[in-house]
Order: structure tokens, then sequence, then C-alpha cells
């Protein structure tokens, strides 16, 4: 009958117009990207200036991996709404090769618009600047403003300049959740939290209006390490007198009233910066430095901006992979199950990689990079089994923990035979939970009643809209119970611990890098090299007789295509000043993406039977 209706007719050619529509659009899109791909590689070559300064200018979030896969990422650069993420990788790869090149005088930091989270991955670029202030370039950094992460970054500058209008804002580190008991009771939502652990917290905001005492201790210990290593590395890099970042914190509004109110001047005279600079000033200060650019160059100075830069030096030097490979693998995000693109772990999708380097008789050893709260149990264990595989398989195998490696991020590290961390990597959070939530009541506040008949005492227990049956309370306590063994027994055996000894450090508890060093849940304190050395010797090959392969799920042509030559491209577009325009984010904004992340973390909640192995360990 509704195939007669006109109407209904109608609206179904209305709805296969639109979606004939949806894919012509997209075609273009894509033709355009490709078209862009063609004309900057098919453009003038990037040229590397002699006597140049190398600009560091990265724009959004420093990241272990970038979301999405390649053809999306660059569908949003072409319409201006992509996810802002800088590789570290990227950053670190472009100051190692102006380290070594003769053509670059400085390297320039502009960090406006650097995002970070995680001491680790702001630890890896300053390594690398570090490395090149050895091999004798000059390191300058100028700042509108900076915030506390851009300025960790900024202060291990040979030169550090600060706008007279600028701030230099540091307040230490902070852990706030929302908590949203109080408004799931107005809304009469039930969610019945099952955990083994008292410093489990991610169930928290379920449950509570604010954080546990158990958290807030344990919270507290991981904060101040963090904190301290932060002050040490700047202390160290500026010369300052121990103790005067907590003082510039703590009386800051005090600073600013002996300076008459500009807060530039109180970074001046707290040590923070050497002198203010305005935008002019410091384009005559780099003129006399590096001389001026050309009529083609997007700057007033002779540079290189670093997306250019990077191109330039991969296309001249492209990865040799044939021989002994050390292959590394990053996993990056919550861990959910099934498949899932980059910027999530999917389990089946991660174990797929790991059988990749299983199979591949070139790659002699695998580092796993773990950055990730975790996630799924179920899509942990998946990636833990493939990982004992690869070791049976006689490949060793080190895990390198990024900012944060817990809970399911622990879980997946365990089958290591070395685990190396950062003295900042958030781990540990060995722990279990279970959210089930039940909207009977209100249902009921609407007028809306559910009643029936079932062919056994366990039918309809599980129903979000009836009250949780105390028989499937019973199951789930005892799938948490069993679950926490299980995570629990894995690390006594992966550790050579007892089980006791297991349980006082875990129970849900995170731990600092540092720590979990001194209670045996991790092996060495060290970044990515270090970690890629330590597996190369467990393979027995010798420092220099092998390559470092990126190992990553197979690709489309075109995603192959943009994969290689994305950098390139974007460093075209932005020799050619086709950049999207990108102001700094102000706070209010900050905030709804905060918020947008932790409802997307808990939208990916998808295990098959609820278990979690998750930390809510934000990264300040």
């Amino acid at each position: 009958m509704s195939r007669s209706n006109p109407i209904i007719r109608i609206l179904q050619w209305f709805w296969r117009g639109l979606n004939v529509l949806r894919r012509v659009l997209h075609l273009i899109l894509l033709l355009a990207i490709f078209g862009l791909l063609v004309a900057g590689l098919a453009g003038t070559p990037v040229t590397v200036p002699d006597g140049a300064a190398l600009v560091l200018d990265p724009e959004g979030e420093l990241v272990e991996q970038l979301a999405g896969d390649p053809l999306t990422r660059a569908l949003g650069e072409l319409q201006g709404d992509g996810v802002r993420q800088v590789l570290v990788q990227d950053l670190v790869d472009a100051i190692d090769a102006a380290a070594q090149d003769a053509r670059i005088e400085a390297i320039v930091l502009r960090l406006e618009r650097l995002e970070a989270n995680g001491l680790p991955k702001l630890q890896a670029v300053t390594a690398a600047m570090a490395r090149a202030r050895t091999a004798g370039k000059k390191l300058i950094a100028l700042g509108d403003a900076y915030d506390q992460a851009q300025y960790y970054v900024a202060a291990q500058a040979d030169e550090v300049y600060l706008n007279d209008l600028g701030l230099v804002f540091i307040d230490g580190f902070g852990y706030y959740r929302t908590f949203f008991k109080g408004a799931l009771d107005k809304l009469h939502v039930d969610l019945n939290v099952f955990r083994v652990g008292e410093y489990k917290s991610f169930v928290e905001p379920f449950i509570r209006d604010d954080m546990s005492e158990e958290d807030r201790v344990a919270s507290g210990k991981w904060l101040q390490g963090m904190w301290q290593v932060y002050q040490r590395d700047v202390v160290a890099a500026r010369k300052l007198e121990p103790g005067s970042l907590d003082a510039y914190a703590n009386d800051f509004a005090a600073h600013l009233q002996t300076a008459g109110g500009s807060a530039s001047r109180v970074a001046v005279d707290r040590g923070l910066v050497d002198e203010l600079m305005s935008r002019q000033e410091f384009r005559d200060h780099m003129v006399a430095l590096v001389g001026e650019g050309d009529e083609t160059g997007y700057y007033d100075y002779n540079a290189i901006d670093w997306r250019s830069y990077l191109s330039a030096v991969r296309r001249a030097s492209p990865p040799q992979l044939g021989g002994d490979r050390i292959g590394v693998i990053v996993a990056a995000g919550q861990i959910v199950d099934g498949e899932a693109a980059a910027g999530e772990i999917g389990g089946d999708t991660l174990a797929g990689v790991v059988r990749q380097a299983a199979l591949d008789e070139g790659i002699r050893a695998v580092v796993l990079r773990v950055d990730s709260p975790g996630g799924s149990m179920f899509a942990s264990e998946v990636v833990r089994a493939e990982l004992e595989s690869l070791k049976a398989a006689g490949k060793p195998l080190v895990v390198s923990m990024g900012s944060l490696a817990a809970s399911g991020g622990y879980y997946i590290s365990m089958p290591a035979d070395q685990i190396w961390a950062s003295e900042a990597t958030i781990t540990g959070s060995i722990g279990v939970g279970a959210l089930v939530p039940t909207v009977d009541r209100g249902l009921d506040a609407l007028g809306i009643h559910v009643d029936g008949i079932g062919t056994t005492s366990l039918s309809g227990q599980m129903r979000l809209d009836r009250p949780l049956g105390a028989q499937a309370r019973s199951i789930l306590e005892q799938s948490v119970q069993d679950a926490y063994r299980i995570f629990v027994g894995h690390v006594a055996e992966a550790r050579d611990m007892e089980h006791g000894q297991v349980d006082e450090v875990a129970r849900g508890r995170v731990w600092i890098g540092a720590d979990a060093r001194d209670l045996g849940l991790v092996d060495a304190i060290g970044d990515l090299p270090a970690a890629v050395a330590a597996a190369a010797e467990l393979a027995g090959l010798a420092e220099g007789s092998y390559a470092i392969e990126q190992v990553e799920p197979e690709l489309s042509l075109p995603e192959q295509i943009l994969r290689t030559y994305g950098v390139q491209l974007l460093g075209n577009l932005s020799r050619a000043g086709l950049r999207w325009p990108m102001a700094v984010e102000a706070p209010t904004v900050r905030l709804m993406r905060s918020l947008e992340s932790r409802w997307q973390a808990v939208s990916a909640l998808n295990d098959p039977r609820g278990l979690y192995y998750l930390c809510a360990c934000d990264m300040p």
C-alpha cells in the first residue's frame, strides 16, 4: 500500500536524490584533494635556503597518532574543520634533521597554537631541542603568550621573548572532573556500578557529586610528582632558584600588583623570559641573525616553516626499509571492541597490526608505543593474547609508555620483555569496573510502565527499563571480581610478583612512572628511542645495522598517497600562504571540547560484557 502512496514515493525520490548529491559532493572533494596533491607535488620543489631559521609553529594537540584515516583528515583540512593535531614524531624528526643540517642556522619556536596533554610528549620535543643545541643550533622562542605546556617547551630555548601585552600563565597541575549524580537523580536514572579497587575512580562521576577521599589522596600523589618534574626541568633550563615556580603561581596576584598590572613585566622580573619584544622587533632581530627573506618567502626573515622543511628532508632521503628492522606500533586512544580508526584502539585492528609484524621476517623486534587510558576488557585481552603470540614467534617485545598507559593501557603492556616509561607517565590503575544504567524510575515519572513475564528467573533482569534484578547483580559482581582476578594474575605472572604484592599496588590506584618503576610495574625510565635501542639489543642487532619501521594497518591506494605525501602537501599549502585561519581558542571553547571528549569516551564503551579496564586519569 505504501508503494502506491504518492507522498511516500515523492519522499523516497527526494531521499535518493539527496544520497546521490552526497556521493557527488564527496567525489568532488576527493578530486579536489588529488588535484591539490598533484599540483603541490608537481610544483616547484621545496628549497631549503642557506643560513635560514627553521620555524616551528605547530597548530593543534600534540599526539602519538593522528586520529581518523588519511582521507578523512584530508577532507577536514580542505573544509577547514579538521581535527587539529600534530604528530610528536614529525616535530622530533624536523628538529633532528635541522640539528645536522648546515643550511639551518637557528630554530624559532612559535607555540601559541600548540595544545599538549602530558609531559612525556613535551619531553620528546625538548629532548630533540637539546640535541640540536648540542649540534650548535641556536634556539629562540617568541610568544604572544605562553600557557603552562607551551612555556615548558619555550623555557628550553637559548632566548625566550614575550610580547609586551603577553602573559606566562603557570598554575601547576590540576585534576578536576565533572560529576553527574545529581543530574542523574533528577532524571530518575539509576547507574548500577560494580568495581574492584577503592581507587578505581572512572565510575565516580556517575555515583558521586564530589571526589572520593581515596581518589583525592592517590591523585594528589601523582599530580605532585608531575609538578616536581615540571619545576625541575624549567628551573634547570632557566637557571632559576628552587621553588621559584611555586612562588610564581601562588603569589602571581601580588607580583602583578608590584609590576603595576603588567603580566609581561612579571615574567621578566621573575626570570621566566629574557626580554619583551614585539613582532616587529623580533622580525628585525631575526633579520640581523639570518638575513632577510626573499620575495617568495612566507616570513620577513630568511626562514622555512617546519612542514615544508620536513617534506623536503623526507623527499631527499626516503626511508630504506630493506634488511633488518625494528617495528614500532602505536597504540593510542581508548580501547574499544572490534575495529577502529586511528585515534582509538580497536582490539581487532591492533591485533591485526601485531600479527602483521609477527609475519614480517624482516622485523626482528617490536616496540609498542602505548598512550591509552584503557577501555574494553575483552578488546584488551584480544590484544594481549596477540602480543603473547608475537613473543612465541621469537620476536622480542618492548613497550614504550607515553603520557598515559593505565588500566587496559597497562594490561596490553604486560606481555613485554621490557617496559619503559617516562618518569611522568601515568600508569597502573589495575582494577575493573562495570556500569549498567536503568531508567525505570524515569519512565515511571513520565507515566510509562513496563510489565510482562519470562520463561526463567533471569528473564528481564538485565533490561534497562526495569530495575536490575538480584540475580543480575550477583552475576555482574562475580564477573567484576573474576575480571580483577584475571588482571592481577596476569600482572603477577608477567612481572614475576606474588599475587599479594600486585594487589597492594593495584586496586585501581594510579602511579607516576618513577614510582611504578620502584614498585616493579615497569623496568626502566626512558623515552621511545631508548626503548627502540633496548629492542634492538634484545634482537642482537648492533647500533646502525637496522631501520625503524612504523607498522600500521594496510591502507587503500588513496590513503597510502595521502599518508606518504600529506606533510608535503600541507607544507606546500603553507608556503603558498593557504593556511586555514586558526585563532587561539577561548576558555569557553576549550571547555566545550573537553565535555565533548568526555562524552565520546563514554559513548565508546562497547565491551560485550560491560566490563572495563579503564582509567579516568585525564592528562593535565
